[in-house]
């Protein structure tokens, strides 16, 4: 399985970018609803959690917070939350990389979601829903708003 690998620029300081990727408020708005649940503190758990199948608490994601750079690097082991997983499947692990990097007044994101394992039933969803929701962070922080994809939004989780 490939790495997937994004680079999107954004019209905003690593900081708004950052808060939109880190912060309750800007969670909720780019992961439909989810927020983070973590210490941040390398090693300590991390976990994304919000409305889906399984009601307001769905654990959508989790894993270990890998490396934390406020403004710069969020590095974390991902696992998909159990109700992502058919019923033989078991949740294999990857690893998902944020990096912001000033670019005169832009800030360039790159997210990389790699360390894939053959099997990972996952991977196709992921490969879909990264383009929405970095298009999400995008607009959010350009704009205030997010993009309306009129689709249900807990098959875009990853």
């Amino acid at each position: 399985m490939k790495d997937l690998k994004y680079h999107f620029y954004i019209a905003g300081t690593p900081e708004e970018v950052w808060k939109a990727l880190i912060s309750p408020e800007g969670t909720k708005k780019i992961y439909y609803g989810s927020v983070i649940l973590s210490t941040f503190q390398v090693g300590d758990l991390l976990e994304y959690v919000g409305p889906g199948v399984d009601g307001d608490k769905t654990l959508h994601v989790y894993g270990n917070v890998l490396e934390y750079e406020p403004n710069q690097v969020l590095r974390f082991t991902h696992y998909p939350g159990k109700s992502y997983l058919k019923d033989d499947d078991h949740a294999f692990e990857s690893r998902i990389s944020y990096f912001l990097e000033p670019i005169g007044s832009c800030t360039k994101l790159t997210l990389i979601h790699d360390q894939w394992k053959e099997g990972d039933s996952t991977y196709e969803n992921s490969e879909k829903a990264w383009w929405m929701i970095l298009s999400n962070t995008k607009t959010l922080v350009e704009t205030g708003n997010v993009l309306d994809f009129d689709e249900d939004s807990s098959a875009h989780q990853n």
